[in-house]
């Protein structure tokens, strides 16, 4: 990699696209940062940034200010934005009138499956990739570990674990932590050029099965239980409109009936390594709830 590659990564301050940052900090590459606002450029000069520049996906002539000597994007879309595809068609597009070398699309597993907006919204972007003359790569995330977060509080705190997905239905899931990982390996060489890629831990687990694992890393029981979405909605707060939280209904009224698969081997072909697991992300939070605990 040239010492003058330079990449930048939307989302560089958010929950996943932050830990995109310090994966490519670490390996010597100068990440500028899309933000909006201090707050967000203060967030992501502490996960490595080099530089931040404040943008907007809506709006080109700000993503060709923020592209200008950049050879490498890292882009992830706005989680059930109307206008999903459209911004991500805007970043492809951008690129391109940059002559960016390298494009690392963070998509979803399953995006053609056309009963989920959130995930079909992903294809005209993957679309356009194939067509944009850049060396793409496509990753597609299953359930992410880190999703199990929001609920952790009342696990810990209550011993409940209460969703409103079912209890015995299996899911693929991964550590975006591992796909951060391979979105480095991608900008910084050659090898996943060009590539697609399903990436999945090892195993599909229930939620009753992650209880378990809860309670063993607390020491203690814990209650798995399945509410209406409405009724769980509410009780969690969710900061969506409502478009936003009728495609998240969706999502879990999928689940409910099929469950989502997906297959752990490119993950772990591309690592050269086992992927994190369930397991050992359900002890860090035990881990970090005891650390709090004691440093409070």
């Amino acid at each position: 990699m040239q010492d003058d590659f330079k990449v930048l990564s939307v989302g560089g301050a958010g929950r996943f696209a932050g830990m995109v940052v310090p994966e490519l900090a670490r390996r010597g590459v100068s990440v500028r940062a899309m933000v909006r606002g201090e707050a967000e450029a203060r967030l992501a000069r502490a996960n490595g940034a080099a530089e931040t520049v404040e943008a907007d996906l809506r709006d080109p002539t700000s993503l060709d200010r923020a592209l200008r000597g950049v050879r490498g994007v890292f882009h992830i879309g706005p989680v059930f934005a109307a206008d999903e595809a459209q911004m991500g068609l805007n970043m492809v597009a951008a690129a391109r009138r940059a002559g960016v070398r390298k494009f690392v699309f963070s998509s979803v597993i399953q995006p053609t499956n056309a009963d989920l907006d959130n995930h079909a919204s992903k294809i005209p972007v993957e679309t356009a990739l194939f067509a944009s003359g850049m060396e793409y790569t496509i990753l597609q995330p299953a359930n992410l570990f880190q999703n199990l977060a929001a609920a952790w509080p009342a696990i810990a705190a209550h011993g409940q674990y209460v969703e409103s997905t079912p209890v015995d239905r299996p899911l693929a899931r991964v550590d975006y932590r591992d796909v951060a990982e391979v979105a480095a390996i991608a900008l910084t060489g050659d090898r996943l050029a060009h590539g697609t890629f399903e990436l999945c831990a090892e195993g599909m687990w229930t939620r009753a099965q992650i209880g378990e694992m809860a309670a063993r890393a607390l020491g203690r029981p814990v209650q798995v239980a399945q509410l209406g979405f409405d009724e769980w909605a509410e009780r969690v707060a969710l900061p969506l409109d409502a478009r936003e939280r009728g495609q998240l209904a969706a999502v879990h009224a999928y689940i409910g009936e099929h469950g989502m698969s997906g297959n752990s081997l490119v993950l772990r072909a591309i690592l050269g390594r086992p992927a994190r697991s369930m397991q050992a992300y359900v002890e860090e939070l035990a881990a970090a709830g005891r650390k709090d605990r004691r440093d409070a």
